[in-house]
């Protein structure tokens, strides 16, 4: 059985076949989850995740479920396994949105359905996925972009950093010392043949860039640096001056939500070349090609108890 817990669970191809179902059932709608329905678990609550999944859903013919996570109590009412498995009598498909990463490896390691990360302490592939999307969507390919992603290398940016190396793009990461890739990510990264320079400038960082991006500092769970975090990415802003020394036609990209006046200004927001909005409907569409794709390598999907 298939999952998607980190987006190098897909080959390169099966990236590429992903992104085209995405773009493709805009205009020949599928329905494989026809009668069917999806547990969505969110320990970590988003407007983005939980629109866009629900959505995605019942454009696949599907009834989505959301569930917060007191309502399972993951590991303090019931075991992650036992959880996983009362939700596959239900249920075709399951995402879950965790603090920890290992809770989706367990999911899927019960293997009822197929699990799909929606965003873990470690990695959050949905978002490359629509991240690639509207990049292609935008220059008409992937192939030979470069991103520069300037703030903290995390969740968002390793997986960001994997999609780009199999699609075949370069990329930048412009982060102070101590939020930088450690040396298992980089050499996860540069396994899939990306072309990645670190820089502790972010002006170095975007040089010759066609994206720009960026995400908040703190990220949630982590609230109790924010001070700390603020004095270290001192500088490290994306203002109108950075995005100058980025390639002319150049966009600017951010996961959401922004934090206007700490990662971004609103004038780089709110400018033409913004594209946060596209991106962000993207997360839907990118899901959707995802389940699709999901359904049809696992032979079509049904509730365990079914």
């Amino acid at each position: 059985m298939r999952h998607l817990l980190e987006i190098d669970d897909l080959t390169p191809d099966e990236m590429a076949t992903v992104l085209s179902m995405a773009k493709a059932t805009l205009d020949q709608p599928v329905r494989p989850l026809d009668g069917l329905g999806m547990a969505l678990v969110f320990e970590k609550p988003s407007a983005r995740t939980r629109n866009s999944m629900e959505m995605a859903v019942v454009q696949l013919g599907g009834h989505p479920m959301y569930i917060q996570g007191s309502e399972v109590g993951l590991d303090v009412r019931e075991s992650v396994e036992d959880v996983t498995r009362t939700l596959a009598c239900y249920h075709a498909l399951i995402g879950a949105r965790v603090f920890k990463h290992s809770f989706v490896e367990r999911m899927a390691a019960v293997n009822a359905v197929p699990i799909v990360n929606m965003l873990s302490d470690e990695s959050h592939p949905l978002q490359a996925l629509a991240d690639l999307l509207s990049i292609d969507q935008i220059f008409g390919g992937l192939a030979g972009k470069h991103i520069a992603y300037v703030g903290d290398a995390n969740n968002v940016t390793r997986s960001l950093a994997l999609a780009a190396g199999m699609a075949g793009m370069t990329m930048s990461v412009g982060a102070p010392g101590g939020y930088q890739f450690g040396d298992a990510d980089l050499d996860r990264i540069r396994a899939t043949g990306l072309e990645l320079r670190v820089d502790d400038r972010p002006e170095e960082a975007v040089e010759g860039a066609d994206v720009v991006y960026t995400d908040v500092w703190t990220s949630m769970g982590q609230e109790e640096e924010t001070e700390v975090r603020k004095r270290a990415f001192e500088g490290f802003a994306v203002t109108s001056e950075l995005m100058g020394r980025a390639n002319p036609d150049a966009v600017f990209l951010h996961c959401l939500p922004a934090h206007r006046g700490e990662e971004v200004t609103s004038e780089v927001v709110d400018a033409p070349s913004s594209r946060v909005w596209h991106q962000a409907e993207n997360r839907m569409h990118a899901a959707r090609g995802l389940m699709a794709w999901l359904c049809d390598v696992n032979g079509g999907t049904d509730a365990e108890g079914s």
